[in-house]
């Protein structure tokens, strides 16, 4: 499975299982249920999603401008670090708000989110490429002939 199919099944089992698992994890640190800690969960995936594709895009249009090419790793810092600061800004509020939660609980929650999202995007991505194969992108030149 390759191009713009392989990367909507990606996101779609991604997000899916992450709004499950954030669903869980809301509704056991607030009082306001599954139902509300659901919509929590898709709010903040939507945002995700959202935010990245924004992020990215501003992202690739300064790095187009940069005189060194490439992501080395410091620039990659910088990117997660970006990305991720920017998902603080609009996430803790949010979720503060609509799980009426006090702003460090929130924030607690965003710290535990990010460490879940960086050992799970391992793991899923690494399943996923078992289960489907590499993209394109990653295949050796003898794999792809």
């Amino acid at each position: 499975m390759q191009g713009f199919k392989r990367k909507a099944v990606y996101t779609g089992l991604y997000e899916f299982i992450a709004v499950v698992f954030l669903t869980v994890l809301f509704s056991s640190v607030s009082d306001q249920g599954t139902p509300r800690a659901m919509i929590c969960a898709v709010a903040m995936s939507t945002m995700a999603i959202t935010w990245s594709l924004i992020f990215n895009t501003l992202f690739e249009a300064w790095e187009s401008r940069q005189a060194t090419r490439g992501r080395s790793a410091a620039r990659r810092v910088a990117h997660a670090t970006g990305f991720q600061g920017g998902m603080l800004l609009m996430a803790v509020p949010f979720q503060a708000w609509w799980l009426d939660v006090s702003l460090p609980t929130a924030f607690v929650l965003n710290i535990g989110s990010i460490t879940f999202f960086f050992i799970y995007s391992f793991v899923f991505t690494w399943a996923f490429d078992r289960i489907f194969g590499l993209p394109l992108s990653a295949r050796s030149l003898s794999d792809a002939a």
